[in-house]
């Protein structure tokens, strides 16, 4: 760790998160014309969670869960239709503007994409100083510092500062874009996929440097990812989402050793190697696709899906309950849970 950068996160109260959500909802009309009347889509139907410094909350699953757009809402690219979402002491969604625009530095993204989410025209040096031109009154030669600084931090050479994005591998580029997301100093940082576009020789060296930074200053993370061999190094705790509501949500251990969730099964029983004793060694295949999200089924949403759907399941949505450790919403969990006590 380079002494000479500072950053206030390390110095935070860990028993206060960083970031808090309660029934968080993300609701899109969507117009078909003059003619027709407007549907609306719910991407995110009511998501609570919790983070702390220096601590990692996975948000897992398929493409279309919702997950993107719960990282949208978290870095204030997006407000919630509904719910609240609280970063430190203040309420995102009932801040006036300029209250936002304060609450934007303490909340920062790292994209998926390392080679589109550089500019190809700027130098490195500028391009992490660019934050702190735009938000704060810092000198120009206090900025280069502090941005010299962070490539240390970032495991970069001193002469990178002068050369363009496109002189940089892919795991590079990530680490400049990690390191862009830091200059203001977050508590927060969001990663949407941050390692999915790298050689999976490279993403140990990714996920191992937001590690130590994550050690090193106390920040805390939001991981979104649709691999869990990926969540399976970074995480603490894991929320699993289909189609815009929380499956299961608990500390990574616990959810990896015997998931409750016919979908968390799934997920788990399809990515090699992690499967704990709970998950069948052979691979559960899930039939048909991902219902639209336009016209959800009436009940529990993975109904049309799950391989233990009973008539119930058909007509009645589960509530996320408390359940063995960890959050589930299923009205079979119990039966998931009979298996481990047996072979005690």
């Amino acid at each position: 760790m380079n002494a000479s950068v500072k950053h206030p996160a390390a110095h935070v109260n860990p028993a206060q998160p960083v970031v808090q959500a309660r029934d968080l909802k993300q609701v899109y009309k969507i117009s078909h014309g003059a003619f027709r009347k407007a549907d609306h889509l719910q991407a995110v139907g009511g998501v609570s969670f919790a983070v702390f410094p220096g601590r990692t909350l996975a948000v897992v699953g398929e493409s279309g869960c919702g997950k993107s757009t719960l990282a949208r809402m978290v870095s204030l690219i997006e407000t919630p239709t509904a719910g609240s979402l609280q970063l430190g002491e203040f309420d995102v969604v009932s801040a006036s503007a300029s209250e936002r625009h304060a609450l934007r530095r303490s909340v920062q993204l790292v994209f998926q994409n390392p080679y589109g989410s550089l500019n190809p025209r700027k130098k490195i040096g500028a391009i992490l100083e660019a934050p702190l031109e735009i938000n704060t009154r810092l000198g120009a030669t206090q900025r280069a510092a502090e941005a010299r600084d962070m490539l240390a931090l970032v495991g970069l050479r001193p002469e990178h500062y002068d050369r363009y994005p496109h002189m940089f591998s892919g795991g590079q580029r990530q680490r400049i874009a990690i390191a862009r997301a830091l200059m203001l100093k977050p508590g927060l940082i969001v990663a949407d996929e941050p390692v999915s576009a790298l050689d999976v020789s490279i993403q140990a060296q990714v996920l191992n440097l937001l590690a130590d930074l994550q050690r090193d200053l106390g920040l805390a993370y939001l991981f979104i990812s649709h691999d869990l061999g990926v969540v399976r190094h970074i995480a603490h705790e894991v929320l699993v989402m289909y189609l815009g509501h929380t499956m299961e949500q608990g500390d990574k251990a616990t959810l990896f050793a015997r998931p409750l969730h016919p979908y968390t099964q799934a997920l788990l029983a399809s990515t090699p190697g992690i499967a704990g004793s709970g998950v069948s060694q052979q691979r559960i295949v899930l039939k048909g696709e991902l219902p639209s999200p336009l016209n959800p089924p009436s009940g529990c949403v993975f109904s049309t899906r799950c391989p233990h759907v009973t008539a119930r399941c058909q007509s009645e949505r589960p509530v996320l309950r408390e359940l063995a450790g960890r959050q589930v919403a299923c009205h079979l969990a119990e039966q998931f849970i009979q298996p481990a006590a047996a072979q005690h």
